[in-house]
């Protein structure tokens, strides 16, 4: 069970930018209908990823499994950890606003999901992840815990040597 429930240490950076872009897309799809029908596969991709990668998210598969095998560029890998935080930020955001609209504030759950939205265009179209920012903040003033750190820093001395 746990091997099933694990997050890659090693993330290839253009499937998480995929990953993202798909969010994006999803996002504005809900902005702009309020159809739930867009925001449960959202945040069951964001909830998924969270829990194991892209193993069990549908859009997690197609990039990682279709879309980058047929890209022909070099590739930049980055930890995992910090991916999966930004993950988990997403999951929040979904999940608030899923409980938003069971509770008839639609407006508020569209909210929600635009500013999710835009932090998923940065990634996407900038690869800049603002979770990623938060979690290595967060390794910087002592929040979270040395082993934590000690890991992504392993991490990336594998990165470099590959």
């Amino acid at each position: 069970m746990a091997s099933l429930l694990s997050f890659p240490s090693i993330v290839n950076e253009t499937a998480a930018r995929i990953v993202a872009t798909g969010a994006v897309a999803m996002s504005l799809a809900y902005v702009a209908t309020g159809n739930s029908w867009i925001l449960l596969p959202l945040t069951y991709g964001f909830v998924a990823r969270v829990l194991s990668g892209p193993r069990f998210s549908p859009l997690g598969l197609l990039a990682t499994k279709v879309i980058v095998p047929k890209m022909n560029i070099k590739h930049k890998l980055c930890p995992g950890p910090p991916k999966r935080f930004a993950q988990g930020i997403g999951a929040a955001f979904t999940i608030t606003a899923s409980i938003l609209l069971a509770l008839d504030l639609g407006t508020a759950s569209r909210i929600v999901v635009a500013m999710l939205a835009g932090a998923a265009s940065l990634e996407a179209f900038a690869g800049v992840c603002i979770g990623c920012k938060i979690f290595y903040a967060m390794m910087r003033i002592g929040i979270l815990p040395e082993s934590v750190c000690e890991e992504c820093s392993d991490i990336s001395r594998r990165i470099q040597t590959v």
